[in-house]
């Protein structure tokens, strides 16, 4: 891993330099520091820095919360582990303006910010000695942040005060901190943040649960982590414990729904531990943030970020917290080195949340699970180029963010299901509760993955690997002949009800009594595309789709709806589409709307609205799909 950074970061910043005089303001006095434009290409490793050189092991945060101006002013001081001739630390940035940069010993530091690449930002170098350790960066974030949302009251469910919310994953910590914006790096951090009086600040490190009387809050992470687990929110927040080390924070109006939904989190929490050995990372809390939060959930480690979109009501849909859950072992714990090995993540951390939902809700439920996991993943199969369905990508040069497709989670997920089938599930088990022990608090590479899959399980288990197919996973598109095809009886009803509506059947006369969302979704799913705004209407008549209040079941339907030009349910697209930014929802839908040209201009429309209450995230999706100018 260390030579490939090597070679990456050294044809990133391969570069020729021009030098001209730029002041940096002190305490007492205007100073002169030279600082070096730099023409350089983009990152194929998607970051600027040289951790092999000098690398950071701690941040210190001390930053101010500016509403008004949608900023976070203050001070970053990084203490630095340096290979012992470095005379340069490089940073990663993205619209931060930079005032001053001291190293340890009170001297101010010559630095050098290099031009913008689009997204990967620019590269920030900074003259250190061999002997420093540590330099403090005072700085100002933009209003325009890309990993910052800035919400007005009207865009929060208590509609009096403020939200400040933070996506880093998978290169936007940058944008809002000078950091090594890189899996490859892990460090650990404290922060001290200064917001208004009426409001509670949350990090992803230890946290208060109540709030303090001046606006100052203190954390601490003492845990390595990776700059995109990097998180930050700001609130009118209020929380309930769940457990022994589980709670939730949320809106005072939402908090006692979100509590209710989310109650089996300590079950959880136990089920993971059993099967893949302790919790490491002290509390396991959620935060509830509103509906513009782009994902359904992102796995800051000891505070998960989570849409509201996923409260039923019923606890329906709570494989999304096993999801995140199930990341304190795969992604935080055990990180993939570079976003190309994305699926070491995700197709793990899928794979472990099917397990904590088999152990606590039945084989069954997991399989379907499983089964709409598959037909998610064939869909994407269908628009996505070949090179882009391997499980190990080639993202170099591009954003990263353009991997996160379900090929990572679905495919790598059913690769893991296959080499337990193929091993049995108590050695699989135990390879896998090894693997955590091993490399906790470490990052990991396919090659190195596979080296040790080799070790430990199939040569001391005699298991011949060609019966895997390997390389057909990794670095093949589609999905292999020998792929696992999960089962679900329960859906085998679904698809005859299905079948019968398409035909002509009532839909009074569908036996659907006592069905969970899984198996509406797939019954939806298992409809024609083409099954006409007739039957449409009839089916709604019968199971008002176009009125539930779950999310999940609500978009399936709107998809359909645009598919058959269902027009009574345009009104609701409308306010869907209006009214929560998570990309999961607003990419199928917007994709349908552009592909007519009376869809295409309903779907401006109705983004010329709803633009401004995206995270950038989501907007720039968006404007892709709607080639939006």
């Amino acid at each position: 891993m260390k030579k490939l950074l090597m070679v990456a970061c050294a044809f990133a910043l391969a570069c020729q330099q021009t030098t001209k005089e730029m002041p940096t303001t002190t305490d007492t006095t205007t100073a002169t520091t030279p600082v070096t434009e730099q023409r350089v290409s983009v990152p194929p490793s998607h970051s600027w820095s040289r951790p092999e050189e000098a690398a950071v092991e701690h941040l210190t945060l001390d930053l101010g919360v500016d509403f008004t101006k949608k900023q976070l002013a203050g001070k970053a001081t990084l203490r630095i582990r340096n290979s012992g001739s470095a005379n340069k630390l490089v940073l990663d940035t993205r619209d931060l303006t930079i005032s001053r940069v001291t190293r340890d010993d009170g001297t101010a530091a010559n630095y050098r910010v290099g031009d913008v690449q689009g997204t990967f930002g620019a590269p920030l170098e900074i003259d250190i000695t061999p002997q420093t350790k540590s330099v403090t960066i005072e700085y100002v974030s933009s209003p325009n942040a890309a990993a910052l949302q800035w919400l007005e009251p009207p865009q929060t469910a208590g509609k009096k005060h403020p939200f400040l919310l933070s996506q880093s994953q998978s290169i936007l910590a940058r944008t809002w901190v000078p950091i090594q914006d890189t899996p490859s790096v892990r460090f650990t951090y404290d922060a001290t943040l200064r917001v208004p009086k009426e409001l509670m600040a949350v990090m992803s490190a230890s946290n208060p649960t109540a709030k303090s009387t001046d606006g100052v809050y203190k954390f601490s992470m003492p845990q390595p982590i990776p700059s995109y687990l990097l998180a930050i929110s700001v609130g009118d927040l209020a929380f309930r414990s769940l457990g022994r080390n589980t709670g939730v924070y949320a809106e005072p109006s939402v908090v006692e729904r979100a509590a209710s939904e989310f109650a089996d989190t300590q079950k959880m929490v136990t089920a993971a531990e059993e099967l893949y050995g302790p919790y490491r990372w002290g509390r396991y809390d959620m935060l509830v943030l509103p509906p513009s939060f782009p994902f359904g959930g992102m796995e800051n480690p000891r505070l998960t970020f989570l849409t509201p979109t996923m409260i039923a009501g019923d606890r329906s849909l709570v494989s999304l917290i096993a999801h995140e859950l199930a990341h304190s072992w795969s992604g935080n714990l055990v990180t993939n080195a570079a976003w190309n090995d994305f699926w070491l993540n995700e197709g793990f951390t899928t794979y472990i949340e099917r397990r904590i939902s088999e152990k606590l809700y039945g084989k069954d439920h997991a399989e379907m699970l499983w089964t709409l996991g598959l037909k998610e993943l064939r869909d994407d199969f269908e628009t996505l180029p070949d090179a882009d369905e391997h499980l190990v990508l080639n993202l170099n040069g591009r954003d990263p963010d353009e991997g996160a497709t379900q090929v990572p989670y679905e495919k790598g997920a059913l690769f893991l299901r296959l080499i337990e089938q193929t091993a049995g599930r108590d050695k699989f088990d135990a390879f896998l509760r090894k693997y955590f022990d091993d490399h906790a608090f470490q990052t990991m590479t396919t090659d190195r993955f596979i080296q040790l899959l080799r070790e430990r399980l199939l040569v001391p288990n005699r298991i011949d690997e060609t019966a895997l197919q390997m390389s057909a996973w990794l670095h093949g598109p589609g999905l292999p002949p020998n792929a696992p095809l999960p089962k679900s009886e329960a859906f085998v009803t679904v698809e005859a009800q299905a079948k019968a509506a398409a035909s002509g059947a009532a839909p009074s006369m569908l036996q659907t009594t006592g069905w969970t969302t899984q198996e509406w979704l797939h019954f939806l799913h298992s409809l024609p595309k083409d099954i006409g705004a007739e039957k449409m209407a009839q089916l709604d008549q019968q199971f008002a789709f176009t009125k539930s209040g779950n999310n999940e079941i609500l978009a399936a339907w709107l998809e359909l709806a645009v598919d058959n030009r269902y027009e009574a349910a345009y009104p609701a697209l409308e306010q869907f589409l209006t009214s929560q930014g998570r990309r999961k929802f607003l990419k199928p839908l917007y994709t349908k709307l552009a592909a007519t040209p009376e869809g295409l201009e309903r779907a401006k429309q109705i983004y010329a609205k709803a633009r401004p209450t995206y995270h950038s995230v989501s907007v720039q999706t968006i404007d892709e799909i709607l080639k939006w100018q």
